[in-house]
């Protein structure tokens, strides 16, 4: 697997034109056929004006309440460091809002992401003439007892997220039932690391030679394969617990 990282200008908020960047920034020369573009998104959700001034907010935690579908209140966290929040059925810190590389604003997360990724999706088949090619929308998120932070794919358009092995055998011949592979937060999770988390200024990455993934017509605004119900997910102890208040608009 090849994965190359691209340079791009200083996407600055509160709102830029995101496809005239894609267009002046993604290389002729590496985006073909069975392609996976991963941009970051900060700017797709610049590119949708979704930035707000911090000193207009007088207190982030309101925001983050409103912007979250689920929440835990920050007393109840360690140390108090951030709100625990559910937002488009992705364990996420605060909603997704950031404030890094963000000049003063707050950017929260893309609107309707997986519209986002298609509309990116359809501006890249035309400027490109590709036919089977794939489009993540990736932001950074932690991990339960563990530190750091690394990639995953918040959305995603035109292939399957899952590589399905139930039903085949394992090396020494034992059925597999369960098993799924997560190919959208993998590769997501590549691309980030390549773009990094500083100043780098390299929030799109290219993604090519990544091996069998089936590339079709999908639509992932009507449901979403990687999405697991509250009630039906194996860590509903820990996400399904009495702390989480309904968020959302007031």
């Amino acid at each position: 697997m090849i994965i190359k990282s691209i340079k791009t200008p200083k996407c600055e908020p509160p709102k830029i034109d995101l496809f005239q960047v894609l267009k002046n920034s993604l290389p002729h020369d590496s985006i073909k056929e069975e392609s996976i573009i991963v941009i970051a998104s900060k700017i797709v959700a610049i590119g949708q004006g979704r930035c707000i001034k911090i000193e207009d907010v007088p207190d982030k935690d309101e925001l983050i309440k409103k912007e979250a579908d689920f929440y835990i209140p920050r007393d109840i966290v360690p140390q108090g460091y951030v709100m625990l929040t559910i937002k488009d059925n992705i364990l996420i810190p605060t909603a997704g809002i950031d404030e890094s590389n963000a000049n003063g604003y707050y950017v929260l997360w893309p609107e309707k992401p997986f519209t986002a990724a298609k509309e990116i999706y359809e501006f890249i088949k035309k400027e490109f003439g590709l036919e089977k090619f794939g489009v993540i929308i990736s932001d950074s998120h932690t991990t339960p007892l563990r530190w750091g932070t690394m990639g995953l794919a918040i959305s995603y358009w035109g292939f399957y997220p899952l590589r399905d092995y139930r039903g085949d055998k394992d090396i020494f011949g034992r059925q597999l039932k369960i098993t799924q592979s997560n190919l959208a937060d993998s590769l997501a999770a590549s691309a980030v690391f390549m773009m990094g988390e500083g100043n780098e200024q390299t929030p799109i990455a290219v993604i090519n030679d990544a091996g069998p993934i089936d590339f079709g017509d999908f639509d992932f605004e009507k449901e979403n394969p990687l999405s697991i119900e509250r009630d039906n997910d194996i860590y509903k102890p820990l996400i399904g617990g009495v702390h989480w208040k309904e968020g959302g608009e007031s």
